[in-house]
């Protein structure tokens, strides 16, 4: 995201390079979160309620009257970690604190204080090519750092695709409240939007509503749809790119569904140890992919950990079930020092789940 909001692809265009991703200003859907919301007001896109404020005492007021618990982000770019939602307003009031005094430098400058909404949360991927659109399959991920959902945001600890708990209607529904009116006001802005448009959702009692943009697949949603993908795929991201989607283009896509679990160092995403040789052992399967972030070779080619989402472990299968018992059968061979994953990722579709022993 940083790239793209930096004006990767407008100076890749200037270039004459066909690119598949927003100029700056189409990033700025994920790269200013009160950007985003003005957006959305102004194009009548259903999201919860929001105060912009840029000064402690002015969150002070807002935090203080307010009936009901706010959820609290960083205007800027945090890496997935710029979101809090506080259980009380003591801790509200502690963390909009830390925002100002540079937790995330010129990101927390501005901080968007947020009416706190309720269900389950959903991914939805449009490819659009400025005016056109196509879905992929929708995905659900795993924000919080523990089981259950409990402890901080993270940038992801695991996703599955696609997520079967979106009926037709309610996608339908969606397409017409949210995506198309997005596409819409991009348009009516003199905004060429060209790329992925991540919408994250949240299906309230009252019916969807958006969370936050981003301007690029998202990780791990991305590892998790990736495999499900067949090789005519990069040709539709070419017409996205070129400006010829017609709209109607069929996604070929595996009958299998995928699950991802992330392993973690141990401390993220707060304080965490790197440098640890990583071992790996298991069953190689066409049905396995581990993807690499935050790693590297040391100088004695060794694998080592150097981040803190630090490996992406996906498997597909007829149903989840099968997909996520081999994903915890890899992650038993995979060994560095502190590994830390979830062991209840894919809860809300695996019939036979239960975390105990893994």
């Amino acid at each position: 995201e940083i790239p793209l909001a930096k004006g990767l692809g407008d100076f890749l265009r200037s270039k004459n390079f066909q690119v598949f991703g927003p100029g700056s200003d189409g990033a700025k859907l994920e790269s200013s979160k009160s950007w985003a919301k003005s957006f959305m007001n102004e194009a009548k896109i259903p999201t919860a309620k929001f105060w912009k404020v840029s000064s402690e005492e002015e969150s002070q007021k807002i935090i203080s009257n307010a009936p009901f618990p706010l959820v609290v982000k960083a205007d800027g770019l945090a890496s997935g970690k710029g979101v809090f939602i506080p259980e009380t307003k003591e801790d509200t009031l502690k963390i909009t604190k830390e925002l100002f005094n540079g937790k995330f430098g010129n990101s927390g400058k501005i901080v968007l204080l947020e009416e706190k909404i309720e269900g389950p949360e959903i991914s939805i991927f449009a490819l659009c090519d400025g005016k056109n659109y196509i879905l992929l399959p929708s995905a659900q991920d795993h924000k919080r750092i523990y089981e259950n959902d409990k402890g901080l945001n993270t940038g992801g600890m695991g996703a599955y695709s696609p997520t079967p708990i979106l009926s037709k209607s309610e996608l339908s529904r969606i397409c017409k409240e949210i995506i198309e009116p997005t596409i819409e006001e991009l348009i009516k802005r003199n905004i060429e939007y060209k790329g992925v448009l991540y919408v994250g959702l949240m299906i309230t009692k009252s019916g969807p509503k958006v969370i936050e943009y981003n301007c690029r697949f998202g990780d791990p949603e991305c590892q998790t749809i990736m495999p499900l993908m067949d090789i005519n795929f990069v040709n539709i991201l070419y017409k996205c790119a070129t400006g010829n989607l017609k709209g109607d283009e069929k996604i070929s896509s595996s009958p299998k569904v995928s699950g991802c679990v992330i392993a973690a160092s141990q401390g993220y995403p707060e304080n965490y140890a790197v440098g640890f040789p990583i071992t790996f052992n298991y069953d190689v399967s066409e049905d396995i992919q581990i993807f690499h972030s935050g790693t590297l070779i040391n100088k004695q080619g060794e694998i080592i950990s150097d981040g803190g989402r630090v490996l992406s472990v996906v498997c597909q299968g007829e149903n989840f079930d099968k997909a996520f018992n081999m994903a915890y059968k890899v992650l038993k061979g995979i060994h560095f020092n502190g590994i830390y994953y979830r062991k209840d990722i894919g809860n809300q579709v695996r019939k036979n789940y239960s975390y105990e022993g893994l």
